[in-house]
């Protein structure tokens, strides 16, 4: 039996806790062809480059069929048409524009902004929970529910259905990175679910329209027309669960490096901006996003030494480039005063993440509050218990043991 290669042992679970290591390894050379033809790539510059590279693809349909029939077609029972994350351009651009109409810039470029005092008051209320309690779990406690609290209101899904989403959300993420036929027919399942709430909730919001975005995506007759059908259901699913999911990991890795470096904590406490140079290398060293595995070749390219080759499989370790000491100094070192802090947690070029001004201000806020409210804040366990997502890292739980909670 041949010993596993790098990124064999990055998504093995038994490395979840500490893949540092492993990504050091994977940087020994720029491009690796795993056995099952699939080329991975670990360094800061050549990631960032294939991003920017019109010769990459994040449609499936460009990959080779041996590797396409390896996951169900687009039009599979109970599968929505391919959200934005997965289509190329010119389609891609269009509905990113259409998409952004109702999110963001520059259509809407205070939206985010205009968001904060009811993300302080939400996340207020989070904190005020945990008073009279020595101990949380602050992934149940703030680090999930204050992201979906967030999403949902931002979309307009009423918050008594939130509490569905979690069993909806959790089969889908845990078939990222480990497909086995179990976990893709729970997906399965859970997307139906899911699509046909949306559905029922969209067609709600054409008779009766509000300022939340999917009244807007239903009635905003924009240059380029609306969302319509499954562009329109694939995009409300995509948000629901990437507004939510990637920030839960953000706020609960946070948490964790700050009571790993409590001088670090110190300064969130008592530095009114210290929060933005903080979460900018929260994003660095501890992402949300370890790797990006739908990526294909449209071309032949050469790269490290290697050719990456037409309709194989790509894997981006956005990670690994993170903490690439080729391109980024002392990577390894948690430090949030680093200036020109350059890094892939939302990715780069195209698909660059839509809801990046969102998931900052909400790591932000929630940090803080965790911070200057809670006395005293310790670990329990260290490591704590990992989700199973080796594309989504975090902790699965974080219980935390505290002597008491400051008044807001």
């Amino acid at each position: 039996m041949t010993a596993a290669s790098p990124f064999e042992q990055i998504v093995d679970y038994a490395n979840r806790a500490d893949p540092w290591p492993l990504y050091e390894k994977l940087r020994a050379q720029p491009v690796w062809q795993e056995a099952d033809g699939t080329f991975v790539v670990g360094g800061f510059r050549e990631i960032d480059a294939l991003l920017h590279d019109p010769r990459i693809s994040s449609d499936p349909s460009n990959l080779l069929p041996e590797y396409a029939d390896k996951a169900p077609p687009p039009d599979a029972p109970g599968e929505l048409p391919n959200a934005l994350i997965r289509i190329d351009p010119p389609r891609h651009d269009t509905l990113r524009r259409i998409t952004m109409r109702q999110f963001g810039p520059p259509h809407r470029p205070d939206r985010i902004d205009e968001l904060t005092p009811t993300l302080e008051a939400i996340v207020t209320r989070l904190v005020d929970g945990l008073a009279g309690k020595d101990d949380a779990d602050i992934v149940d406690t703030i680090a999930y529910p204050f992201p979906v609290e967030v999403i949902t209101e931002l979309l307009g899904v009423p918050q008594e259905d939130a509490p569905r989403f979690q069993a909806w959300v959790e089969p889908i993420v845990n078939a990222f990175g480990d497909p086995t036929p179990e976990r893709w027919r729970a997906r399965t399942d859970a997307f139906k679910q899911l699509a046909a709430y949306m559905f029922d909730l969209a067609q709600q919001r054409r008779g009766d329209p509000g300022p939340d975005m999917i009244s807007g995506f239903v009635t905003d007759d924009g240059p380029e027309g609306r969302l319509e059908g499954g562009d329109l259901f694939a995009t409300l699913v995509l948000l629901l669960i990437a507004g939510h999911e990637t920030t839960v990991n953000l706020i609960a890795n946070g948490w964790l490096t700050l009571l790993r470096h409590p001088e670090a904590l110190r300064r969130l406490r008592t530095e009114p901006d210290f929060s933005i140079r903080l979460v900018e290398e929260l994003l660095r060293y501890e992402p949300s996003v370890h790797f990006l595995p739908n990526r294909s070749a449209v071309a032949d390219i050469e790269l490290g030494g290697t050719t990456i080759k037409k309709g194989h499989p790509l894997v981006l370790v956005l990670a690994s480039g993170n903490r690439d000491p080729e391109f980024i100094p002392n990577p390894d070192r948690f430090d949030p005063d680093r200036t020109g802090n350059m890094h892939l947690a939302f990715g780069s070029g195209i698909h660059y993440c839509v809801g990046a001004p969102l998931a900052r201000l909400e790591a932000q806020l929630a940090l803080t509050q965790l911070a200057k409210r809670l006395r005293d804040p310790r670990l329990i366990a260290d490591p704590p218990p990992y989700r199973i997502s080796p594309i989504l890292r975090g902790p699965a739980h974080l219980p935390v043991a505290f002597s008491g909670v400051h008044p807001a």
